[in-house]
């Protein structure tokens, strides 16, 4: 029996352009950093930052070429985005997590 990569759930083409996609995006705290003392960024925010766009970006990528029918579609990228933004948040503030510090 053959292990499954990911180059055969997810077509190349398509992951190049979630890589794409994600270092695009990463580019804008990078220029804005050049730009402003209010944007501080380090390695390891990056690093960070690219992981979570590329796995979302590579979750969203199987939802619109996997599941089928509209409604499906828009509440499991609905949900995507909710998660998203949840886990964005809390690593950069801490703000559902952070109670009386």
């Amino acid at each position: 029996m053959k292990t499954k990569t990911i180059g055969d759930i997810v077509p190349r083409n398509h992951i190049r352009r979630v890589v794409l996609g994600t270092v695009i995006l990463l580019l804008i705290p990078l220029v804005a950093m050049q730009f402003s003392n209010s944007v501080n960024w380090e390695l390891n925010d990056f690093v960070v930052a690219g992981v979570l766009l590329f796995v979302a970006g590579l979750i969203l990528d199987l939802i619109l070429t996997r599941v089928h029918g509209k409604n499906r579609k828009l509440v499991a990228t609905g949900v995507l985005a909710v998660v998203f933004v949840y886990i964005w948040a809390e690593l950069a503030l801490g703000i559902f997590t952070n109670w009386g510090s």
